[in-house]
């Protein structure tokens, strides 16, 4: 989205659930689409790799590292409402629409950097 780079794949058919031709045609429901998957095929590995790496169990799991959990996981969504607000107020148009599509991914990049930068501090300091 930054450099305007595109793979151009090959379109298939997809059975869309809510399709419509662009972004200001009437939305139809049910209806096969035509679609450059490359998209969604990002979206999902970013999603499904995030949360192995968010979920993955520690060496030691005990319940200070499951308030580390608790407790990154409460700033991550802080934070991402933090700049959601922001955008709505700043952000208008197209750029808002970017601004969502980040935003579905921020929640989960935030906890990361949150539990493993408090994780590290406590086995620097356990040691």
């Amino acid at each position: 989205m930054i450099s305007d780079y595109s793979m151009d794949f090959k379109e298939f058919k997809f059975f869309a659930i809510v399709g419509s031709d662009d972004m200001f045609s009437k939305r139809e429901f049910f209806k096969w689409v035509e679609n450059d998957p490359i998209d969604e095929i990002l979206c999902l590995l970013v999603i499904i790799g995030g949360l192995i790496i968010a979920f993955s169990r520690q060496k030691v799991e005990d319940e200070f590292i499951n308030k580390l959990r608790m407790d990154s996981l409460l700033w991550a969504i802080l934070i991402n409402y933090a700049i959601l607000i922001l955008a709505i107020i700043f952000v208008f148009d197209m750029a808002f629409f970017d601004v969502l599509i980040f935003n579905m991914f921020t929640t989960i990049v935030f906890y990361i950097l949150r539990f493993h930068f408090l994780y590290r501090k406590y086995l620097t300091n356990e040691e």
